[in-house]
């Protein structure tokens, strides 16, 4: 079994702090032989790096899709891009992982399945956090109905005070919005993945601009001083998410907020049988997976040991995401996130902006 040659379209952070590692670590599998982006140098020097003999590197990604070496694509641009670029991909009939969220608006990212879908290519969307072993217990526990009927949760994206001073995140026009779009993307799908529920009757949410003009010291800002004239999207946002059998999901996101606890990339799901909790972010050193139940008439908490799967674990869920989805690929078997799922929180995060725009509920 040969192995698989991939294009990168976009040599930025993610593609250099996620992409790029994870499939050097699974160099057994694949081989980047082409990388694109809108600077030669940083194409350039991602390809010296990381390409395998004889990769070439662009500056216009439609010459990397023209490449007939190039059978996968990764794409790790802007939001607004994913897209244009994902369509042109699938007619070059090329394997497809677009980092997420899948697009910035609906539309877009429906033009992308019926890409796919026409193209009859493998197609993925970047939620690693699917692969940490936290999540992946709360899942199988789920799966095998130990919280029971799952009817209430709750999606944690709150950083106190940790706005992006890299790259286009604060840039609306580029990106569609702020931490709502970046990283509660994350923890809506985490929360409707285990759930196992996407079947949304309405969503109504408010978006905040309340933080992100303010300048110097009293931003406090983990990753240093951001630009408060160039700061153009919300700075924390809430959704209320309502499912079509009754369950209630609500979304927190923020990247500065006057929170004591910062809760980011993690769930709480309340169930008939039990509930479950994954505590992770800045308030915490380790992640932590919490289950609680009534258990011979007392109350009851479970948690991970100390001598389980966190010790040295992170960051692998990155490679493990990789290795899936290079492995699904070559065995023509689905990848563990699909489309239709990375669809619906696109439908669902444009729903809470639009709500909190026109103030009003969404129907799906």
């Amino acid at each position: 079994m040969g192995k698989l040659r991939i294009g990168i379209i976009g040599c930025g952070g993610i593609a250099l702090q996620k992409h790029l590692p994870a499939m050097k670590s699974n160099s057994d599998l694949c081989e980047v032989v082409a990388f694109s982006d809108t600077s030669e140098e940083r194409a350039k020097k991602a390809c010296e790096e990381y390409g395998a003999a004889g990769a070439k590197f662009y500056t216009d990604y439609h010459e990397l899709l023209a490449n007939p070496e190039v059978e996968v694509v990764h794409i790790c641009t802007p939001n607004v891009f994913h897209s244009e670029m994902t369509v042109a991909a699938f007619e070059a009939k090329k394997h497809v992982y677009v980092e997420k969220p899948m697009s910035h608006s609906t539309e877009e990212a429906e033009k992308m399945m019926a890409a796919w879908k026409k193209s009859g290519m493998q197609f993925t969307i970047g939620y690693q956090n699917r692969f940490r072993p936290e999540v992946m217990n709360l899942h199988a526990a789920c799966e095998a109905g130990d919280l029971g009927e799952i009817y209430y949760a709750k999606a944690h994206a709150v950083r106190r005070r940790a706005v992006p001073t890299w790259g286009v995140f604060p840039n609306k026009a580029l990106q569609g919005g702020g931490p709502l779009i970046d990283i509660g993307t994350h923890a809506l799908d985490m929360t409707l993945w285990c759930m196992d529920n996407y079947d949304v009757e309405t969503v109504s949410g408010q978006v905040f601009y309340k933080l992100g003009r303010r300048h110097g010291a009293e931003q406090g800002n983990q990753f240093g001083l951001w630009d408060p004239d160039t700061y153009e999207v919300e700075d924390s946002a809430m959704g209320f998410i309502r499912m079509k059998n009754g369950a209630l999901i609500i979304l927190e996101a923020a990247w500065a907020i006057n929170l004591l606890e910062s809760r980011e990339a993690c769930t709480t799901l309340c169930g008939t049988l039990a509930g479950a909790e994954i505590r992770s972010g800045m308030s915490y050193t380790e992640p932590e997976l919490i289950y609680n139940r009534a258990r011979n008439g007392q109350l009851m908490q479970e948690t991970i040991s100390p001598a389980g799967p966190f010790a040295g674990k992170s960051g692998e869920e990155k490679s493990a995401d990789c290795r899936q989805w290079l492995e699904a690929i070559l065995k023509g078997t689905s990848p563990l996130v699909k489309p239709e799922q990375a669809l619906m929180v696109t439908r669902i995060l444009e729903s809470i902006y639009r709500s909190a725009e026109r103030k009003e509920e969404i129907r799906f």
